[in-house]
């Protein structure tokens, strides 16, 4: 029976140190980049790489899946010149069971804080716009996950962004953290182990 005890302590304090810090990279391409005052909106961009997920290498592919988000409203600046918007909405990445990327949601989650609407004006006079955010989620596995997220429209010409857009690529990496809570989890577990053992051989 005691034995049973320690490898039940010992079992719990596994998943600890399996899924913490394990980080996914996601990227996608095209798709259509929307929006107004109210927040923009990303749909029908393919996740085209993923690297590193189950601990797996890089699986690569025209179409693995999608990338989806919506942003909160703009609280400052403008749509053409740049500017911030809040926090909130939503992103989801799916996955559409291809090349080995499983089917169905792989994280999602919200907009952290403000979402970083980046005016780059290249040498030559034309424009491209950069979309950065934090977000906080659930992988496909329902674990709490952080990540950040950086978007890249393609080149708008002379012109500036009129509401409707098609995003280049992006770049999406996803974490599941090892916060200080499961840490001192695992940690006591393990210690609570030690004296478990320590009294078995008493």
């Amino acid at each position: 029976m005691k034995k049973i005890l320690l490898l039940a302590v010992l079992a719990l304090a596994l998943p600890t140190a399996v899924f913490a810090g394990s980080g996914v990279d996601y990227t996608n391409s095209g798709g259509t980049l929307s929006g107004s005052n109210s927040g923009l909106t990303l749909s029908g961009s393919a996740l085209i790489a993923v690297n590193g997920l189950n601990g797996g290498g890089l699986i690569t592919g025209n179409d693995l899946g999608s990338v989806s988000f919506s942003t909160g409203a703009l609280s400052s600046g403008d749509l053409q010149n740049g500017g911030t918007f809040a926090g909130g909405g939503w992103f989801t990445i799916t996955g559409n069971g291809t090349n080995g990327v499983p089917n169905g949601t792989l994280f999602t989650g919200t907009f952290d804080g403000p979402v970083t609407w980046t005016l780059v004006t290249l040498a030559n006079g034309t424009h491209n716009y950069t979309l950065t955010g934090a977000v906080s989620g659930t992988n496909g596995s329902g674990f709490s996950a952080v990540g950040a997220t950086v978007q890249l429209t393609i080149n708008t010409g002379r012109g500036f962004f009129n509401g409707s857009t098609t995003i280049s690529s992006g770049d999406t990496n996803i974490v599941v953290p090892e916060p200080g809570s499961l840490s001192l989890l695992g940690t006591g577990l393990i210690g609570l182990a030690g004296v478990v053992r320590r009294k078995l051989k008493a």
